[in-house]
């Protein structure tokens, strides 16, 4: 996935929409930040969502993070295949390492999202440059 077709948040998740649902996940600066990751604690079906709020957890070598929920939604899908491949995090964190995926009940907050030149705004005064 290119990630100029992303939405990003300020907690480095990434968002892609498909009608009126999100795929979310974390982005490439959040998983080089974390490590090497060793298990996903992901959401259950159903999962009620406000947007802020932890929605899974990653853990890594260096420590556990909480994947926040960039909307208000509920937990469609969970990605299964990271409670045997946690690693696909690291190898294909806009793709195969999405973690969840959740209805979307305003959309508006979508719009609070940054776009990818923006986003590398955003990491470049983390940075500090």
């Amino acid at each position: 996935m290119a990630k100029e077709n992303l939405l990003y948040s300020k907690d480095h998740e990434w968002v892609r929409r498909e009608g009126g649902f999100v795929v979310v996940g974390v982005t490439d600066y959040a998983q080089h930040e974390l490590g090497d990751v060793v298990f996903v604690d992901l959401p259950a079906a159903g999962k009620a969502l406000k947007k802020g709020d932890p929605a899974a957890n990653i853990e890594s070598v260096k420590a556990v993070s909480d994947v926040y929920s960039p909307v208000t939604g509920k937990v469609t899908e969970a990605n299964a295949r990271l409670s045997d491949n946690p690693e696909l995090v690291n190898q294909d964190p806009l793709g195969d390492g999405w973690i969840f995926k959740a209805s979307v009940e305003q959309a508006s907050e979508l719009d609070e999202l940054m776009d990818f030149p923006k986003y590398e705004e955003y990491l470049k005064g983390i940075a500090g440059e």
